[in-house]
């Protein structure tokens, strides 16, 4: 790979790029460069506005990685920064709006962007809420049956859940919504449906957040629908053996035979999306209100 790289009305100086980032894949710092170089024109709708949480590994997924939240001075002005509030001050997070700046993180070793659920000028009112579901042990198949369990409940009080593999052990389920609820209301529902869901089937799902009350049963974890949490992005990579990358997936995916949270990954992704567009393409022409859902939730917990 070339030490330049112009990426749109930007160049970026490359540095390291034959480095082993994943060794057992032989996957090298220029192989996430260009990964995101390719990824940028699908992933930008769902980076756009936020603020990231850069999670970088300056010496690949086998050495000690670390998490930062603030923009750090020396990277370029033309990185656009999003200042938020925090208990005794603020804190400005890079935002990335177009292809360079998604291959200059890349290039300053960040394997993992994660981003919050709100959007700039919107801070305190979310527009996706996030159930994150992860398998108690080994097995994958728990983890398949809760999220179609509440597929069906979430759309059932009439919102239009999409999923996605993490690239790590589970799945996320996330509805898109409006903006027009704060985090604490947006963060309430979300418990109440984990609850109404663990109530419904006790012996295989929880709402417990204490895991010694958990015994097995996958957690229903809303805990991200609160200001300043953040997700891990659709098609980030993780960083974990073999370069597994967060997928938004269809529905009827889930339920295949071979499928599990790390079925996509650098090196097939694109193929897939080769076949088939985006499945999240267009996904904010069903984003709602909570009011018509939270309505149609309490019918539901008092029996109507």
């Amino acid at each position: 790979m070339a030490n330049k790289l112009a990426i749109g009305h930007h160049t970026i100086e490359l540095s390291n790029t034959d480095k082993l980032f994943y060794p057992e894949s032989g996957l090298t710092k220029g192989d996430l460069i260009d990964y995101y170089r390719r990824i940028a024109r699908v992933m930008l709708p769902y980076v756009k506005d936020r603020p990231l949480t850069l999670h970088r590994f300056p010496d690949g997924i086998n050495g000690n990685g670390f998490y930062q939240q603030e923009a750090p001075e020396y990277f370029p002005d033309w990185i656009e920064r999003i200042t938020v509030k925090k208990e005794g001050g603020s804190t400005s997070h890079v935002a990335c709006q177009n292809a360079a700046t998604l291959v200059y993180l890349a290039n300053q070793a960040c394997i993992t962007p994660h981003a919050w659920l709100s959007r700039k000028g919107h801070l305190d009112q979310p527009d996706l809420a996030v159930f994150d579901l992860d398998p108690p042990d080994d097995d994958f198949e728990p983890v398949r049956w809760a999220v179609l369990s509440l597929r069906k409940l979430l759309e059932g009080l009439g919102l239009a859940p999409r999923v996605k593999t993490t690239g790590s052990r589970g799945l996320h389920v996330v509805v898109p919504l409006n903006g027009s609820a704060g985090f604490d209301e947006v963060h309430g529902f979300a418990q109440e449906v984990a609850r109404t869901l663990a109530e419904q089937e006790p012996e295989a799902l929880t709402s417990e957040q204490r895991k010694d009350k958990r015994r097995g049963r996958v957690f229903l974890d809303y805990l991200r629908n609160s200001y300043g949490q953040t997700a891990v992005l659709p098609y980030a990579v993780r960083a974990r053996p073999g370069a597994p990358v967060a997928a938004p997936v269809d529905w009827e995916e889930v339920t295949a035979p071979n499928f599990n949270s790390r079925s996509y990954n650098i090196k097939n992704i694109f193929r897939r999306l080769s076949q088939k567009k985006d499945p999240w393409q267009g996904m904010w022409r069903g984003a709602t209100s909570l009011e018509r859902a939270q309505q149609r939730l309490r019918d539901l917990r008092e029996g109507k």
